[in-house]
């Protein structure tokens, strides 16, 4: 196993350790990645994927030994981090930690370095903390059936155009869907997500049978669960592009409404050999520079319930 590669990423060059570590084991129908594919998708997804990170704290999912090792979820940056990775200071109940930016390719690349798999970030950006841009319906099924999935995100996308939001879609590498809906980042986090919980219990009511909003697994029997919990200060959601800790890699990628039809679609349909191809069709073209108020959408939420 070697000991190190250097890897030339813009103006930077980053050391790569132990660039021959199996990070996803093979085995089935599962390709074995190592590290040095890890960081070689990062760098190739970079310009699809910083647009969706600049300027947000996020939280790091390390696997130093692969996804068959322990877990470590890092939100304070370690001091020997390099000088020019970004970070911002956020206050927590009894100080403060201080969360990794992503504003560029090499801190990609060196996150990768890092056996960082996963990205999650937060839905506002360092400007302003507590007024998120993003809202998130996590639409997860209480059993491994994405027929299930497709159904809710074809009703919660009904639902959103009555009340005149766009929304994107987003596979999440695991199990289900994100559905997000930008917006123009002038309400704080609990005016979001009562209005996410608000939307969630409308869908629910309408299709009891089906969809649920009941927190606790016991009470969801086989329904599907729309989880609106990530809409909350501190919070924080797969970013779209980010790898996941599952064998062969999957990753978390955007969709167009069209591809929901795909017979083949499954939330880990694309994986560190194909996403890129999947970012280069620009799947979320105009939807995420449309933020939206909640205002109108909230009054128009009431009529629906009478």
């Amino acid at each position: 196993m070697s000991s190190a590669r250097t890897v030339r990423v813009g103006r930077r060059s980053v050391e790569i350790h132990r660039p021959d570590k199996v990070l996803f084991p093979g085995g089935g129908h599962d390709k074995e990645y190592t590290k040095y594919d890890l960081v070689a998708y990062y760098r190739d997804i970079a310009p699809f994927m910083l647009p969706h990170l600049r300027g947000r704290p996020l939280m790091l999912e390390r696997h130093p030994d692969g996804i068959d090792g322990p877990r470590f979820m890092q939100k304070n940056t370690p001091e020997h981090y390099p000088d020019w990775i970004q970070r911002v200071e956020v206050s927590k109940e009894g100080g403060t930690v201080t969360h990794v930016v992503c504003d560029d390719a090499a801190t990609l690349v060196y996150l990768a370095d890092q056996a960082c798999l996963t990205l999650h970030r937060w839905l506002s950006r360092t400007r302003r903390l507590d007024r998120p841009d993003r809202l998130v319906f996590d639409l997860d099924p209480s059993v491994d059936d994405f027929a299930a999935v497709r159904e809710a995100a074809r009703l919660m996308g009904e639902l959103l155009d009555e009340l005149h939001l766009p929304s994107a879609l987003m596979t999440t590498g695991s199990r289900g869907l994100h559905l997000v809906v930008p917006l123009n980042g002038h309400h704080d986090f609990d005016e979001v997500r009562d209005f996410a919980k608000d939307v969630a219990d409308t869908l629910a009511e309408a299709h009891p049978d089906r969809l649920t909003t009941a927190a606790r697994k016991n009470e969801r029997g086989d329904r599907l669960y729309l989880d609106v919990q990530r809409n909350a200060y501190a919070q924080t959601a797969v970013a779209p592009f980010t790898v996941r800790a599952k064998p062969g890699a999957p990753v978390a990628v955007p969709i167009t409404w069209e591809q929901l039809d795909q017979p083949g679609l499954d939330a880990r349909r694309w994986s560190i050999a194909d996403a890129v191809e999947q970012a280069q069709g620009n799947p979320w073209a105009g939807v995420m520079s449309r933020g939206r108020a909640l205002g109108p959408a909230r009054r128009r939420l009431k009529a629906l319930r009478g």
